[in-house]
């Protein structure tokens, strides 16, 4: 997925690629959008009696008047099709006893989750369905946890392949601890739906939809809490994508991750992992558990770009450069798929604190860059930082990659950022918890008579934060993010204790990010080279590796430190700029996988002289980058 399949994306309508989508029979059963806050069947006695029915509808996953899609999807008998399918939600121990009718015209479906919840092997079983049959399973519900059930027509398919009129048949299985109140949380499913079933990564060229409980943004629910809330949600991946998940301005607790047939809990008395990303493979789930402790407008969503950005439309009406340049609400009109907005109240009577008015100044001009050549679809753009009057590098070029900002823990600091492009612009400051106005959302973030807007060409916005915690962090466009970000605006935001003691010399960034040309799509960025400069360190010397993913997709490379072929260790100090627990800050193995939007730290002595390298690859293997490093 690179910039010529998206700038195919935005020009070639969807009618030249797959045929004008077809319209629904006025006929069509109209499929609902599934909240999941109510549980499917009637609970009596220890025993869930629930009748459910697979039938075909018309599915509006955008706005309810724009164009539909007629998919498959699951209901309760006597009830409407819904997307994603009812929930099944039971306390431990309860039987389960539903029956399944396949109404689908043409079909017969196999039906996956209709079991025992709680270890590896009870996915194991299905239940097969022939067309107008009906058929009954008897099952007791299992471990507590976070599941999901999932159905299919083509035999043999698994959750990665599915497609087409397919994608949708997915439903969550929740099982409560026995005798404990239900817990006040919303379950979410990420789901995928592409035109044809096949394992390969989306292209920019399909007319694909990623949704959340059956809507994608800007048409999913918008959620509100109250400062000092606890909020919990349960996450389940039911799509064949990995996505990892972010939230801004708030760190948050994994509670629990999944597969879907077994939930592992994290013990209580371990310290828990925060984190403001955590990556989500495909079929898997987890709950997460956070308190917002500010008021303010945030986001949640996948940090793949990809899956958080406007898909084509089904009609056929193209989405073209003019519109990516020329549009009212950033938010809303360039973001799409797997974005929920999220409303924290302040507390009645509380005042918004004063901000501080001794500040450290800085400023980040976004430019095009003078040697990077490109176009209007692809063009080659970098970051300028000024302090005092005086640039950190020089601006005429070439300004790749951007700058490490390095600022003090507690310390107020100011960033004005003033765009010299021909386009509006804002700044992500990822990870960093700060007023929602400064968040860099334009036209979303902020307070409700306050809304940050998009920096405007020749105009300039001053982010104005005081970091509480020492970490790494990025920054980042959250305008036209896939384009902006390709063409060269993304760089390292370090918050340390102390300016006088930081040493780059031991302290080094491996930020890893998009090529700018689409004919290097087959590798990455390391510090905004394909050929990344060879690194010096010394036998006995401590050095902090802080490894930052923020490429626009590829959520699942992977990065070693190898001598040869050898697997070094390292010593993992922290994830998404927060230390890790004492006993997770351990020395293992020197390999991490990495989502897009995730940092990571480590610490690594070399202990003997010689060739090293840092491999950068492919979930799957190929070779993406290497960063070689002398040891004396």
């Amino acid at each position: 997925m690179d910039l010529l399949l998206l700038i195919a994306r935005l020009t070639i309508p969807a009618l030249a690629i797959f045929g004008r989508a077809p319209a629904p029979s006025s006929r069509a059963e109209r499929v609902v959008a599934n909240d999941n806050r109510a549980a499917a069947g009637r609970l009596v006695n220890g025993v869930l009696t629930v009748h459910l029915e697979l039938r075909e509808g018309e599915w509006h996953p955008d706005r309810d008047t724009d164009p539909s899609l007629i998919v498959r999807a699951v209901a309760e008998e006597g009830k409407p099709l819904s997307i994603p399918g009812p929930m099944i939600r039971v306390p431990e121990g309860t039987e389960i006893r539903a029956t399944i009718r396949n109404s689908l015209p043409d079909s017969a479906v196999t039906l996956h989750g209709f079991s025992t919840r709680g270890s590896d092997d009870s996915g194991s079983d299905t239940l097969r369905v022939a067309r107008g049959e009906s058929r009954e399973i008897r099952f007791i519900a299992g471990t507590a946890g976070t599941y999901y059930y999932w159905a299919t027509t083509t035999p043999g398919d698994n959750i990665l392949a599915r497609g087409g009129k397919n994608s949708e048949l997915s439903g969550a299985f929740i099982v409560d601890r026995r005798g404990a109140a239900r817990a006040s949380d919303r379950v979410l499913v990420l789901n995928f739906w592409r035109p044809a079933a096949t394992a390969a990564p989306p292209g920019f060229d399909e007319p694909i939809r990623f949704t959340i409980n059956g809507k994608t943004w800007p048409n999913t629910e918008r959620l509100t809490y109250d400062v000092g809330d606890s909020v919990r949600f349960r996450l389940i991946n039911a799509s064949s994508q990995v996505h990892p998940m972010h939230l801004h301005g708030f760190y948050f607790r994994v509670d629990t991750k999944g597969n879907g047939n077994a939930d592992s809990v994290f013990a209580p008395a371990t310290p828990a992992r925060r984190v403001v990303t955590e990556r989500l493979a495909p079929g898997s789930t987890a709950s997460i558990t956070w308190t917002p402790d500010r008021p303010g407008y945030w986001l949640f969503h996948c940090h793949d770009n990809a899956h958080a950005m406007r898909s084509l439309p089904f009609d056929g009406s193209p989405l073209t450069p003019t519109h990516k340049l020329h549009v009212t609400n950033h938010a809303e009109e360039m973001m799409g798929g797997l974005v929920m907005g999220i409303e924290v109240r302040p507390r009645r009577g509380v005042i918004l604190a004063a901000e501080p008015r001794e500040r450290r100044a800085l400023r980040l001009v976004a430019q095009v860059d003078p040697v990077g050549g490109g176009t209007e679809q692809n063009p080659s753009y970098g970051y300028v930082l000024e302090e005092r009057g005086r640039p950190s590098q020089s601006a005429s070029g070439p300004i790749l990659p951007g700058p490490t900002i390095v600022v003090r823990r507690g310390e107020p600091v100011a960033i004005t950022v003033v765009n010299r492009l021909t386009e509006a612009t804002a700044v992500h400051w990822h990870g960093i918890e700060l007023d929602s106005y400064y968040d860099g959302v334009p036209d979303f973030a902020g307070h409700p008579r306050r809304i940050a807007p998009a920096i405007a060409p020749g105009d300039s916005f001053v982010a104005r934060f005081t970091p509480p915690r020492s970490g790494t962090f990025i920054y980042h466009p959250h305008a036209d993010e896939v384009r902006q970000q390709q063409a060269g605006l993304s760089g390292a935001l370090l918050v340390v204790d102390s300016l006088e003691r930081y040493d780059p010399a031991h302290d080094l960034v491996l930020m890893i990010s998009v090529p700018r040309r689409d004919a290097d799509r087959d590798r990455v960025l390391v510090n905004g080279s394909l050929d990344p400069s060879a690194l010096e360190m010394r036998v006995g010397e401590h050095y902090r590796l802080r490894v930052i993913n923020i490429h626009t997709y590829r959520p699942s490379m992977v990065a070693r430190l190898l001598r040869d072929s050898t697997v070094l260790s390292w010593r993992a100090l922290a994830k998404d700029g927060m230390d890790l627990p004492s006993d997770q800050a351990t020395t293992r193995p020197a390999r991490v996988q990495m989502g897009n939007g995730e940092t990571y730290d480590f610490e690594f002595t070399p202990e003997t002289p010689g060739q090293l390298r840092l491999s950068v690859t492919a979930a799957v293997g190929n070779a993406l980058a290497s960063v070689p490093i002398i040891v004396r």
